[in-house]
């Protein structure tokens, strides 16, 4: 199999300095830092798990001999979806935000899961469910947009009303451009239908700092004043320099309630 890249694992994370490894680790506490005096940065660090729920997620995550990640199935219709059997969470986005490059960094410990990357926006068509051993699914859900499935909204909006197991919908921002107005028909789908769901900000290794920080404070503004049901911090990746993946991993692993099965093994 290929071989995970660098600071794919917590272990060579570690071995960063502090100021690096902090930026790696807590992408929003190294944008913090450049804040003006004064600014409130609670929701910048609501979710900040120690070391070692941060390895026990990286486990989950990690396949082993009694541990299997599979690539189930992929289905066009919700009669088509793999029972409702474990905890589940899912990743939309628009087209080419970046959502099959993250879920291959998320899954990169485990280099035997295919996760397709397209060079082509839109290449997802259909709902790819993997399940994570015994713990939990996750879906890879069509791009929205450009070149989006004529069935999307269907498909899409069936899932989120009748999956019942769905723990929360992971929602894919582009760092660099932020909301769009795809963006906002997506974030008013999910409030319509009362769906937990979390922002993700996608590519910020494109960004310079001020760019993304501007992006941050919009969106964390948009969504203290104009949602109910969106968690009030912000995860910002870099699916290439692996920046907030391993904490995306522990978020994934808390959700799905996970980290206490996990630590009790």
């Amino acid at each position: 199999g290929r071989c995970p890249p660098p600071l794919a694992a917590l272990s060579q994370v570690l071995r960063l300095e502090r100021n690096r490894r902090i930026g790696v680790v807590f992408p929003l506490q190294k944008l913090a830092r450049y804040l003006a005096p004064g600014v409130d940065t609670e929701r910048f660090r609501l979710f900040q798990p120690g070391l070692a729920a941060l390895q026990r997620a990286e486990a989950l995550f990690r396949s082993g001999r009694d541990h299997a990640i599979d690539y189930v199935s992929s289905a066009v219709r919700m009669d088509h979806a793999p029972p409702p059997a474990l905890p589940e969470v899912c990743f939309i986005g628009r087209s080419n935000v970046g959502k099959s490059s993250l879920i291959r960094a998320l899954f990169s410990l485990s280099p035997e899961v295919e996760v397709r990357v397209s060079k082509t926006p839109g290449h997802t068509k259909k709902m790819n469910f993997f399940k994570v051993g015994k713990y939990f699914t996750l879906v890879d859900m069509p791009g929205y947009g450009y070149r989006a499935p004529q069935d999307f909204v269907e498909m899409v909006e069936a899932y989120l009303q009748e999956r019942h197991n769905l723990k929360r919908t992971f929602l894919l921002v582009d760092g660099v451009v932020g909301l769009q107005k795809t963006d906002h028909i997506a974030v008013e789908m999910l409030e319509e239908f009362g769906i937990p769901y979390v922002m993700v900000l996608t590519k910020i290794d494109r960004a310079s700092r001020g760019l993304l920080l501007k992006n941050v404070l919009e969106i964390q503004e948009f969504v203290k004043e104009k949602t109910q049901g969106c968690f009030p911090q912000l995860f910002p990746v870099s699916s290439l320099e692996f920046s907030g993946v391993h904490l995306l991993r522990c978020f994934v692993a808390h959700v799905t309630g996970n980290l206490r099965t996990v630590e009790a093994r």
